[in-house]
């Protein structure tokens, strides 16, 4: 393989991960489709097949691939224990901030958590026409339907998610600065600091899976969810644990690492309109393994 042709098949896999985890919302499981997908396109390379468009033809495949997919674990997931929220992407918040922007509106986590509604037809029209900027015609080739059922496919989902969506009127500079006074709050225990930091409405979803301590349902409201991260910042401070600013789905957020360095939770803040929409705090190891070595947080919370 000459080096053009490397390079091309790694803006490929890029691409593909960009569409197969935002269908999915599993890092493994987007892994997947991306090295079938390239194994596909090598070999139809191999082959002499001619390829106008490299970049559609393996979204195509991507795409095709995690609709199976997303049909595949959908049971799993009705089944699931507790609250379930996408494996976390984690970044370090110096990366490039037009990176950092471009990701924030569709890879945040509670777009993808309203991505769940949706068909899998029609979270991957939604995606491939809103995010990824394909033509209706375009999409309807990769999805094997018409285009005036593309159309309709795209009008049900955004009627599905719009009400919901995420906004992000604020910078990216004052969401950082709003999610570190958030967190110097919860370390210091100042209830009333938590509560003006957050909306009224504030929603609090925790993701253990069934294997580490988490919330059963969501929390809702200021003085239910300010009273919990007050309980929660004690509780990492018995443990000894230690936060570290990130960037979680390209939105502010920190990850508690116990005192060996072993990560113990990924919280991701969806702020707006100057307070704090969302909070969402995954737990589940088999969620974290993918970012390194896991705590077991049972074991921690017992001998604190």
């Amino acid at each position: 393989m000459s080096g053009a042709d490397a390079g091309m098949l790694e803006e490929l896999r890029e691409s593909a991960f960009a569409i197969a985890y935002r269908m999915l919302g599993r890092v493994a499981e987007a892994e997947d489709v991306v090295q079938e997908t390239l194994l596909r396109v090598h070999r139809a390379f191999e082959s002499g097949e001619r390829i106008e468009s490299p970049r559609a033809y393996a979204a195509t495949i991507a795409t095709r691939l995690a609709i199976d997919e997303l049909r595949s674990v959908r049971a799993r997931r009705e089944a699931y224990v507790g609250e379930w929220l996408p494996e976390p992407i984690v970044t370090d918040p110096g990366q490039d901030p037009a990176r950092q922007a471009e990701m924030a509106d569709s890879l945040s986590l509670a777009f993808l958590v309203l991505l769940e509604r949706l068909t899998p037809e029609q979270r991957a029209t939604l995606l491939l026409r809103d995010v990824f900027d394909y033509g209706y015609g375009e999409i309807a080739e990769m999805l094997g339907h018409t285009e005036a059922s593309v159309r309709q496919l795209a009008v049900r989902a955004r009627r599905q998610v719009e009400e919901g969506r995420p906004r992000f009127t604020s910078s990216r500079e004052q969401r950082e600065e709003l999610a570190r006074r958030f967190f110097a709050a919860a370390q210091e225990g100042d209830l009333g600091a938590l509560e003006s930091l957050l909306a009224e409405d504030v929603t609090l979803r925790g993701d253990g899976g069934g294997k580490a301590p988490a919330l059963a349902r969501a929390l809702r409201g200021r003085s239910r969810v300010a009273r919990t991260i007050r309980n929660w910042g004690r509780q990492a401070a018995r443990v000894g644990a230690e936060f570290r600013f990130s960037r979680v789905n390209g939105q502010p957020g920190v990850s508690f690492l116990d005192s060996e360095g072993r990560l113990v939770s990924v919280i991701a803040l969806e702020i707006d309109g100057g307070r704090i929409r969302s909070i969402s705090s995954i737990v589940n190891p088999d969620k974290l393994r993918h970012l390194g070595p896991v705590a077991n947080l049972s074991a921690l919370l017992r001998r604190a």
